[in-house]
């Protein structure tokens, strides 16, 4: 017999089990997949306003906003997951699959990526 990997308890049914409840295997992975200190955890939610922020204003794929309109909703140009420069000089800022591109006068070209 084995014992639950969350509570210890004795696991009934089949062999390869290793919790004895959907409630012990939510918690044990809640536990491992929590965010390990304040900083990780401040910064993913920061990027999580971010993408949220890019998705409300681009929900077409490609649109164009102002520098104010994003602050204004709490846009952190310091949060990003990567950069992307294209081969005619471009370069365009992502959180995960929306992006951004600088234009003239603060206006930015808002993008999706196709995954």
């Amino acid at each position: 017999m084995k014992n639950c990997l969350e509570c210890t308890e004795k696991i009934v049914g089949r062999e390869d089990k290793k919790f004895c409840s959907d409630g012990c295997r939510n918690a044990y992975n809640n536990k491992i997949n929590k965010d390990s200190n304040n900083y990780m955890r401040n910064t993913n939610n920061k990027l999580r306003k971010n993408y949220r922020i890019l998705s409300e204003l681009n929900p077409e794929g490609k649109s164009k906003t102002t520098r104010a309109k994003l602050l204004t909703k709490g846009f952190d140009f310091e949060f990003l997951t990567n950069i992307l420069k294209t081969k005619t000089g471009n370069t365009y800022y992502f959180l995960y699959d929306q992006g951004y591109m600088l234009l003239d006068n603060d206006f930015y070209m808002l993008v999706k990526k196709d995954i």
